[in-house]
C-alpha cells in the first residue's frame, strides 16, 4: 500500500496528542522548532531527536503493581525513540510535559546522574537487596545508549555490588555489554528478557522502526544464550488480527536461537495510546483497521483498555483465552525441559561510601 506523503517514515505515532495536564493546547515541539531556526537548522522535527539532561535525587522506583515482576524499577531514559505506537508508556512522558505522542519519541530524557544514584543507593545501610528491572518504563538500550553509555555504567554498579538485576530490551545494542553480562551471570546476578512479537520484518519495519530488525534480535538470544546468559522472549504485546497468528512461529524461532522462555502480554491501549495507535492502523492497515480494532476491544470487555490488576495484561473473553492457550501449548511444546535459575539475593557486597570494592 502507498503511504501518505505526510507519512513520518522512521517514526510510530504520526500524531501529537493533547497533553492533559496542560490547561492549554502547547507542544514543546514549537519551542524546539523555534531553537532549531535560531541556529539556522533544518526544521524538518521528523528527523530529528532531541536529548535533554535531567538531574533526579533518585533513581530506583519501588514497584507497588501487583501484577509485574520485580519489586523496584529504574529508568536511565524517560521517552523511547524505538517509535512503537502500543506503548504503554508513552502517556508518563505527559508528566514531564510533554506528548505522549510524536514527542515521546522525540524529545529524549537523560540521566546522565543514574550510575551515580544507583551507587547511592547501594550504600545505604537499610538497603537490602531485591532485584531491580531494567529499565520498566522505556528501554534501557534504545539508540540514546549508544550516544550516552548509561546502561553499561549501571551494569558496572550492580556488578561491583554483586546485585541482582533484570533487563528487557528490543534492542541488539545489548550485545555490546555481552562481557558484563556474561561476567555478571556467573554470579547469577542477570536475567535478560528479548522482546520478539513478529517474524515479519516488514510489519516490523512499521511497527518499531527504530528497534533492532528480527534477524538481529534472534542472533542477540542466540549470542546471549551461548555466553551462558538466561534468556526469555517477551512475545509481547499479541495484537489480534496483526500477530496474533504468529505465537507457534516466534516460539518455535526463539526457542531454536536459545530462549529459555517465554512470556506474553495482550495489547492494551490505554491513555492516550488508543488514539495514537489507531491513528497509525488505519494510515498502514486500512483494509482491516476495524477488523483490529474490534478484536482488541474484544479482550477488554468492549474497550481499547483494562487497568484492572491482574486482568490489564491478559485481557479476557473468547479471543484473550485463545491466545493464552497458544502461549500455554508454546511452552509445553518448545519449553518444556527449560526454565530461567532465580537470581542471586546472597552475595551482595555492602561498599560504604568511599570504600573500594575487594572485587
Amino acid at each position: 500500500m502507498e503511504q501518505d506523503t505526510s507519512y513520518k517514515k522512521g517514526r510510530g505515532a504520526q500524531i501529537n496528542t493533547h497533553n492533559k495536564f496542560l490547561q492549554y493546547e502547547y507542544h514543546t515541539e514549537d519551542d524546539y522548532l523555534e531553537f532549531l531556526r535560531i541556529n539556522g537548522e533544518d526544521t524538518s522535527l521528523e528527523q530529528k531527536t532531541k536529548y535533554i539532561e535531567v538531574y533526579p535525587k533518585t533513581i530506583v522506583n519501588k514497584v507497588t503493581s501487583p501484577d509485574i515482576g520485580p519489586a523496584w524499577s529504574m529508568n536511565p531514559y524517560q521517552g523511547c525513540e524505538h517509535g512503537c505506537t502500543y506503548c504503554y508508556a508513552r502517556n508518563t512522558h505527559e508528566y514531564w510535559g510533554y506528548s505522549a505522542g510524536s514527542e515521546f519519541e522525540q524529545v529524549i530524557l537523560v540521566k546522565k546522574n543514574a550510575p551515580e544514584l544507583l551507587e547511592a543507593t547501594f550504600q545505604k545501610p537499610r538497603w537490602e537487596p531485591e532485584p531491580i528491572m531494567l529499565s520498566g518504563n522505556t528501554d534501557c538500550y534504545q539508540p540514546a545508549e549508544k550516544k550516552f553509555g548509561i546502561t553499561r555504567k549501571l551494569l558496572e554498579v550492580f556488578l561491583k555490588y554483586r546485585h541482582p538485576v533484570g533487563m528487557i530490551t528490543k534492542n541488539a545494542l545489548i550485545s555490546r555489554d555481552v562481557d558484563l553480562l556474561r561476567e555478571m551471570s556467573n554470579h547469577g546476578l542477570v536475567h535478560v528478557s528479548l522482546s520478539i512479537n513478529s517474524l515479519n520484518e516488514s510489519l516490523r519495519r512499521v511497527m518499531e522502526p527504530r528497534t533492532a530488525s528480527v534477524r538481529r534480535r534472534l542472533d542477540t538470544v542466540s549470542l546471549l544464550a551461548e555466553n551462558g546468559i538466561p534468556v526469555n522472549v517477551m512475545v509481547a504485546p499479541i495484537i489480534p488480527g496483526l500477530n496474533s497468528h504468529e505465537i507457534f512461529k516466534v516460539s518455535e524461532a526463539v526457542e531454536k536461537a536459545g530462549a529459555s522462555s517465554i512470556g506474553y502480554t495482550v495489547v492494551r491501549l490505554n491513555g492516550q495510546i488508543s488514539q495514537i495507535f489507531m491513528d497509525w492502523v488505519d494510515k498502514n492497515f486500512p483494509d482491516r483497521s476495524e477488523k483490529i480494532k474490534h478484536q482488541i476491544q474484544a479482550c477488554h470487555a468492549g474497550k481499547l483498555n483494562d487497568s484492572q490488576f491482574g486482568r490489564r495484561m491478559r485481557g479476557e473473553g473468547e479471543e484473550a483465552e485463545q491466545i493464552a492457550q497458544m502461549i500455554s501449548l508454546a511452552k509445553k511444546k518448545f519449553f518444556t525441559d527449560k526454565e530461567i535459575p532465580s537470581l542471586n539475593l546472597n552475595d551482595f557486597v555492602r561498599i560504604p561510601k568511599g570504600q573500594y570494592s575487594l572485587f
